[in-house]
């Protein structure tokens, strides 16, 4: 069943619900400092205004554990937001209840409240139908924009869409859906996956789904290391997850003659994780017993952006490697560079790899940066998210 999108609704008069994803990074003093999920909500919530819909926005934030907390409120959201939209973005002292329905009874055509923080109520969570209810009295019409939350079934993703006539996906939602989809279904080759972070088992569903649509399987960051020792090699004090190796040791070789499956040849090692530690690039066979490889080294940078350069489609999701200190984010850094360079059909995801594309300064070189971390690993290991499946169903 195909999903109503945003542009196929009448608005005009409506009480519109936009699930949205406002869970936002800030310092101690509560100031925003990444606005990115913000930014990528603004053609929904301007569309519907603009097409005189009334637009509640409600989105979580961190994790209060089901009570209200300061350290957790949507206020700073909504200042920020104000001044994006170039207009008053009011928040509601709460997100369901008498008072919340009168403020939104009270609103003009036009206008935005953004509700607070969903994950104040325990019940939101636990998907609970009086909730679910609850949220579904305030709209005539829901709007699902929060990617990044689809794979959750809370009330607020899947719950409230029971007793809602109307649903549909924001623009964002459909965007990630669609290009999600592009990377699954019929890929233009060559396809070249790059899979980093810390742990094999992270990734497991996401390799085995992937195994038999691309052309190139490249593994880098702390994963890398599971594998390498299942090859057989002594990785010093690099992670590895000791349970995964035989898992490592059979993927490795059912891909072999089947597809290519790279893993890093060199390393930035070092005597610990600390940006003043010695440190020197090492080959595979000669890691020091007692050091900890942190980055890819050269030879890898060279080979993976090889296939990289000829590539048609391209994910990414993981760093190459501790790419947060200064020393050991050369690989990671390279590989976004690369996969900008390249006239790939490019998907980036996960909260460190968007990151890296930002701080290279190449993000605006990527077709498309996925907004959920988790949500876009489930859609590409072949799951059905909750989110999602809500809106096919009406």
């Amino acid at each position: 069943m195909t999903i109503r999108t945003l542009d196929q609704v009448e608005l005009k008069g409506k009480r519109v619900f936009i699930r949205v994803d406002f869970n936002v990074p800030q310092d101690d003093k509560n100031n925003i400092t990444d606005d990115t999920r913000i930014l990528l909500s603004l053609p929904t919530i301007r569309f519907v205004s603009e097409a005189g819909g009334k637009a509640i926005l409600a989105s979580h934030l961190g994790r209060p554990k089901g009570k209200k907390d300061s350290k957790f409120s949507l206020a700073p959201v909504a200042g920020r937001l104000s001044q994006l939209l170039g207009k008053e973005v009011a928040l509601a002292m709460d997100c369901i209840g008498g008072e919340v329905q009168k403020r939104i009874g009270d609103m003009k055509e036009g206008e935005v409240l953004l509700l607070e923080n969903l994950r104040f109520h325990p019940e939101e969570e636990k998907n609970e139908e009086a909730f679910s209810k609850g949220l579904a009295s305030l709209c005539d019409v829901y709007v699902n924009d929060a990617f990044g939350a689809a794979h959750r079934a809370h009330a607020s993703t899947e719950g409230m869409t029971r007793f809602v006539k109307l649903v549909a996906a924001g623009f964002l939602m459909t965007k990630e859906i669609n290009c999600l989809e592009k990377a699954l279904i019929s890929p233009p080759k060559p396809y070249v996956a790059i899979l980093g972070g810390a742990k094999v088992s992270d990734k497991i569903g996401v390799i085995q789904n992937l195994l038999d649509k691309v052309t190139t399987l490249l593994i880098g960051g702390g994963m890398a290391y599971t594998f390498l020792k299942a090859e057989g090699f002594h990785v010093g004090k690099s992670l590895v997850e000791e349970n995964q190796i035989e898992f490592s040791h059979n993927l490795l070789e059912k891909a072999r003659g089947k597809i290519k499956f790279l893993l890093p040849s060199d390393h930035i090692a070092a005597e610990r994780m600390e940006i003043q530690a010695k440190r020197e690039m090492v080959e595979n066979d000669k890691i020091p017993s007692d050091w900890v490889c942190l980055d890819i080294g050269p030879e890898t940078i060279r080979k993976f952006s090889e296939e990289i350069k000829s590539a048609k489609t391209v994910v990414w999701n993981g760093p190459m490697g501790v790419f947060e200190m200064e020393p050991f984010r050369e690989g990671t850094f390279a590989i976004a560079k690369a996969i900008a360079n390249s006239s790939a059909f490019s998907i980036v995801g996960g909260g460190d790899s968007v990151a890296a594309v930002n701080q290279a300064g190449v993000a605006d070189r990527i077709s498309h940066l996925s907004t959920g971390g988790g949500a876009s690993l489930e859609f590409l290991e072949g799951k059905a998210l909750p989110g999602i499946e809500a809106l096919r169903r009406r």
